[in-house]
């Protein structure tokens, strides 16, 4: 019997089992085709033969079930549950009201915010930015510079008393300066006081010659800012060897015996009346035109 039944079996398989597929498949092809052009309402053999027919909604469809489940006027309670009530703030309602709007705006919020990253990555990224704050403040009238680690009595002179003789009252060169003191190593930092007139350079004393300005607001010689800016200007040299003795002295500083080396600061990469920082060293210094 069971040989008997593998042999019908493919029997089956080689003679009537490739008809059968054949013909499904051919079913198949035919119900498509004739479902895409229009001549048939099923567009498979087995919804015909159970008679269930499959369709897209169209426009009207949508427009009778959109007058089906719009609530009346007169019912606030119209379209809810049982039990649930018209209060706005409850869950179902506010899912039903809230939630849709939400995802309708995120059509129009993802794209901007999208945008407003790109600009800003852009902003940051591109030197319009650096541009337009330049042109921005060249028509902005600076104020006066203002002179930090200096203090306001060292460039006045001190009354003198009474029984004091007005001759023997010291003048401002005399009067000692306090040095500004730099933040990071706490050193005194070498400075000059500014000149009685414009016209005279802090740091030579004599009349400017080829007016260079420093981004604190001060003028001086170009080759005398230049060389002090990189350190290598002859007051900052013989005052850090201890050899400007009787200069100190006169500003105030007091005389040293032997190198300020690791007991001041030269001024390096600083303005020389103010003591600040120059970031960008002698490339932010800028040509005075008279």
């Amino acid at each position: 019997m069971k040989q008997r039944l593998l042999f019908y079996y493919k029997w089956f398989l080689r003679h009537i089992y490739p008809s059968v597929n054949a013909a499904y498949y051919f079913s198949l092809l035919a119900f498509n085709l004739a479902y895409l052009f229009d001549d048939s309402k099923y567009h498979s053999p087995f919804l015909w033969l159970i008679g269930t027919r499959m369709r897209r909604l169209g426009e009207a469809d949508y427009r009778a079930i959109g007058l089906a489940t719009r609530p009346s006027a007169g019912s606030p309670t119209a379209g809810a549950r049982p039990g649930e009530g018209g209060s706005t703030f409850n869950p179902r309602i506010l899912g039903r009201t809230v939630y849709p709007k939400l995802l309708s705006s995120l059509r129009i919020v993802l794209p901007a915010s999208i945008f407003a990253l790109k600009f800003l990555e852009w902003w940051h990224a591109s030197d319009f930015a650096r541009q337009l704050s330049r042109k921005a403040a060249e028509g902005i009238e600076l104020p006066p510079p203002v002179i930090y680690g200096l203090t306001s009595t060292t460039f006045s002179k001190p009354r003198p008393s009474a029984s004091s003789d007005a001759e023997k009252a010291p003048s401002a060169s005399t009067i000692p300066q306090k040095p500004p003191i730099a933040a990071s190593t706490l050193l005194p930092i070498l400075t000059v006081p500014p000149p009685p007139n414009s016209s005279l350079c802090p740091i030579c004393t004599s009349p400017i010659t080829t007016p260079t300005a420093a981004p604190t607001g001060f003028v001086y010689c170009y080759t005398c800012i230049h060389r002090w800016v990189e350190g290598m200007h002859e007051r900052q040299i013989a005052f850090m060897e201890g050899s400007g003795t009787a200069e100190a002295g006169e500003e105030g500083w007091g005389a040293e015996e032997g190198s300020r080396e690791g007991r001041w600061e030269s001024g390096k990469g600083r303005c020389a009346v103010t003591g600040r920082v120059l970031l960008g060293g002698t490339e932010v210094l800028r040509r005075v035109v008279v």
